[in-house]
């Protein structure tokens, strides 16, 4: 194998695999994407063979915290009515690219990543999204989730099925947020439920409810973001630690 000098790698196989990124980054299901995996396959192996994890890895993921950055904000200029199913492509999309952008990665995660970090380079690419995208979006998209799991059709079964357990995944305490809505959708998270406890769960859920909209979380609000921000920590832990069957 020929010697891949520092220049080498950002002048031919670094720009290869950047390439490859965003068209898998931002292809919508079912798109054609015209790249040989083989190709990458290859460019990721002989990266390295010659030592060039380190640097590979590094330009891996700020190239992906820079595209959820671009998301992220996307999301925050989205309205109220939209706000919901866009999180849901956003999310999608993500997870759907990590199936392609993981396995073409395999040698520099055995090799370096599981080796010298002692992490796995799909729960470091999960993460990106939990840090750059969904913590920075959870108190704006929980409680339209809560308003639309109130309305009928306002979205469809399968998108707040989606989210919701895209959401478990990513952050299993998120479940303390919401936990009867959590609970349609990831099996025995709670524990089993006695017949005098079922009015209080639904009427801690609606307290919940009317303290988000006390913060500010009206329907259509426009200004759910500033809300979002000012609403505490520590608000959502006490509506969270409210809940004795936990």
């Amino acid at each position: 194998m020929n010697v891949i000098t520092i220049e080498d790698y950002k002048s031919t196989y670094w720009p290869k695999l950047d390439s490859a990124i965003d068209q898998l980054l931002t292809q919508s299901p079912g798109d054609y994407i015209p790249i040989s995996y083989e190709q990458i396959y290859s460019c990721v192996y002989k990266c390295v063979c010659q030592q060039h994890s380190e640097q590979m890895y590094s330009d891996l993921i700020k190239k992906i915290t820079n595209h959820l950055e671009r998301v992220s904000k996307e999301l925050q200029a989205s309205p109220p009515d939209l706000y919901i199913e866009r999180f849901n492509v956003a999310l999608g999309q993500y997870m759907g690219a990590l199936q392609s952008i993981v396995p073409l990665f395999i040698y520099m995660n055995k090799f370096y990543i599981e080796t010298k970090l002692n992490r796995d380079l799909k729960d470091d690419l999960i993460k990106l999204f939990t840090e750059h995208v969904a913590e920075k979006h959870i108190y704006n998209l929980m409680p339209l989730l809560l308003e639309a799991q109130s309305t009928p059709f306002q979205i469809t079964p399968s998108t707040m099925a989606n989210i919701v357990k895209g959401l478990y995944t990513l952050r299993p305490e998120w479940v303390q947020m919401a936990p009867a809505l959590f609970s349609k959708f990831i099996p025995n998270i709670l524990p089993p439920a006695v017949e005098s406890e079922l009015q209080e769960y639904a009427a801690q859920d609606q307290k919940l409810q009317r303290e988000l909209m006390q913060n500010g979380f009206t329907r259509g609000d426009q200004s759910r973001k500033r809300a979002g921000e000012e609403l505490s920590y520590n608000g959502s832990s006490a509506c969270a630690s409210s809940r004795g069957y936990r």
